[in-house]
């Protein structure tokens, strides 16, 4: 500690060495046990030597944002919180052309702009951007790094939080670790995962659960006479997390990125990153350490800058990517909702929340300091990730279930609105994904007539995502109702991927008509916005809180409580059904006097005993 004292004296000055060596002292469990557990002696001086050099290197105005973040360490929860999310190019065609129109952002009332992978991937075929063969450097169609750091700082100027992909488990075949690797090159020895014959790659398939089963069966590929990992495509090949030279160069990578204006890290494929035979190779226990420990050191040179699990898991797998184990470790401030964004979906086919209510309420409680991410739509297909006894506790059959859910949402069930497409289907188990925009999934259409119920689902899904606490995020595109597009049938690279028909350029005509309340995009646009300006206002809704499902006397409908430290309580009430429904008043009145904040059809009616909900109708109530 002298030593290190001086060396931050010397690179920080005395204030900002104070502050480092504080955060190394109240960080130093989350360093030092995970990485003892994974790697025995690791060389800590070395580890926090990275922090500090990153420290020094941190420019000023991410110094200031530190601070204050510092103080407000819950930045990232507070109820104005609202994310887009967006390819760049598909948005505005580069990064300069995205910071040209922050100000239609700023309009939405977005706070938290997350953009799709940007970092330079290989040429040719690459997953959509995540075969990474660079970190460093931004994909040339897009512009540059220092594009990406200017971008970073006008968002920073109005507030708003720039949140980019990190892929962890694996990089593209043509990275430098990967030529060095293969070249055998000492620097990059045990960098990758491989084996000379298929002894153990056979034995680790008998329990690995094939990601993209019908394009890119088994976890391996050949080359040079080896086998080597490759969980996702032939030419992503995964990082030996093993190795504690990949834990350094990781830690290297994300620091540097924090220092160009990254806010949030999207940590991709991380449920991945551990391999052990006679499991699925998901959600290993040194994931969770690793995690622990990256974010730990991260924090030391850059506390303001939080990490987002992409972890599209079980819930009872989830909620430990928040920290939630039996004793609280930190790792991710932030991971995805897809129980609550595959609910949203089931009820709306159903017409019945039953199973929502089911599976939401056995989801296990999150730490104080985490939160949800929530949202309707992805940039991936939609998976059903619906449980056995979840099912079987409503009186459904699960696999008969996803079964249903795709065939409606592919618009090949009878009566079905929906105008999705089955992704990935398996002919051997019947498996199958589902792709397509929100708004075709909902039934919009081009004939005016599919509008009034479309828009109302499409408002609908939004207001329980908005309402149910955590940061709500809206995929581009959804604001203005946007269709699928097929024009990726014309580009060879991306045909045979009909995820690409739910990534459209953002329609710039259909952009000019959000204002005007008579068309179909400004009645989407002004109902986002209406709910975004409503949940400003609700402490209740700022992460951190409580939810609860409240139990209600009607299957068509979904009930939700939210209830914060600091405020009263927050009851929403959403009809996934044409028809107007019922229920009981008396579970809502249970909370007190209960105003409306916001609906979907103005003040909740109550009629002897029994709220009254429009079809496909939602109601905010909240205790003033």
């Amino acid at each position: 500690m002298p030593s290190l004292t001086a060396d931050a004296t010397r690179l920080l000055g005395r204030s900002d060495a104070v502050a480092f060596l504080a955060r190394l002292e109240t960080s130093l469990l989350d360093i030092v046990e995970p990485l003892e557990i994974v790697y025995g002696d690791v060389p800590l001086d070395a580890l926090v030597g990275v922090a500090l050099a990153a420290a020094a290197d941190r420019p000023a105005g991410l110094r200031d944002l530190d601070r204050r973040r510092e103080i407000d360490a819950h930045w990232y929860q507070r109820a104005r919180q609202v994310g887009y999310v967006c390819y760049a190019d598909r948005f505005a065609g580069s990064l300069r052309a995205v910071a040209d129109n922050l100000d239609y952002l700023d309009e939405l009332g977005v706070t938290y702009l997350h953009l799709m992978p940007l970092l330079k991937p290989r040429a040719g075929e690459n997953d959509g951007g995540y075969a990474v063969q660079d970190y460093r450097a931004v994909d040339p169609r897009l512009g540059t790094m220092d594009d990406l750091t200017e971008l970073a700082g006008d968002l920073r100027g109005r507030g708003i939080s720039l949140c980019v992909d990190l892929v962890l488990n694996h990089t593209a075949m043509e990275h430098p670790w990967a030529v060095g690797w293969r070249a055998g090159d000492p620097a990059y020895a045990h960098f990758y995962l491989s084996f000379p014959d298929r002894e153990l790659p056979d034995a680790y398939e008998r329990t690995i659960v094939p990601v993209f089963p019908d394009r890119a069966p088994g976890s391996f590929t050949r080359f040079d006479d080896r086998w080597v990992w490759t969980t996702f495509w032939s030419y992503q090949w995964d990082l030996n997390w093993a190795n504690p030279a990949v834990f350094r160069a990781m830690l290297e990578t994300i620091l540097w990125l924090a220092n160009r204006g990254v806010d949030v890290f999207r940590l991709d494929a991380v449920p991945f990153m551990w391999k052990r035979l006679g499991t699925t190779c998901m959600n290993q226990p040194e994931v969770h350490r690793i995690v622990q420990a990256l974010r730990a050191l991260v924090r030391l040179a850059a506390p303001g800058v939080i990490f987002k699990a992409e972890a599209i898991v079980a819930p009872d797998d989830l909620v430990p990517y928040l920290g939630g184990h039996d004793r609280y470790r930190p790792e991710c401030e932030l991971a995805y909702h897809n129980q609550l964004m595959v609910m949203l979906w089931s009820s709306l086919a159903t017409r019945d929340a039953r199973l929502m209510s089911q599976s939401l309420s056995r989801m296990r409680p999150i730490p104080a300091g985490a939160s949800w991410v929530t949202y309707v739509r992805g940039h991936d297909d939609i998976g059903w990730a619906i449980s056995e006894p979840d099912a079987a506790a409503v009186g459904w059959d699960w696999w008969n279930h996803r079964n249903f859910l795709n065939a409606f949402f592919s618009g090949r069930f009878a009566g079905s609105y929906a105008h999705g497409a089955l992704f990935q289907e398996n002919p051997d188990t019947g498996d199958a994904r589902i792709s397509g925009t929100a708004a075709s999934l909902c039934g919009i259409t081009g004939d005016p007539a599919s509008w009034p119920l479309g828009v109302r689902r499409m408002l609908l899904l939004y207001a329980v995502a908005f309402g149910f606490g955590g940061i709500p995020l809206i995929y581009m595109g959804d604001e203005l109702a946007m269709r699928n597009d097929d024009g990726y049938l014309d580009d060879p690279a991306l045909a045979d991927d009909n995820r690409w028909m739910h990534r459209p350029h953002l329609d710039r005509a259909a952009m000019a008509r959000r204002t005007d309340p008579d068309t179909l995009e400004g009645m989407v646009f002004g109902g986002l916005r209406r709910l975004i300006a409503a949940r400003k206002d609700l402490l209740a809704l700022r992460a951190g809180g409580e939810t609860a499902v409240v139990g209600v006397d009607n299957k068509h409908v979904f009930a939700w409580r939210r209830r914060h430290p600091r405020s009263g309580t927050f009851v929403g009430l959403a009809n996934f059904s044409e028809q107007p429904q019922t229920v009981g008043a008396a579970p809502i009145g249970h909370y007190g006097w209960l105003e409306t904040v916001l609906s979907s059809d103005g003040p909740l009616v109550v009629r002897e005993g029994r709220a009254q909900l429009p079809g496909l109708g939602f109601v905010w109530l909240a205790e003033r």
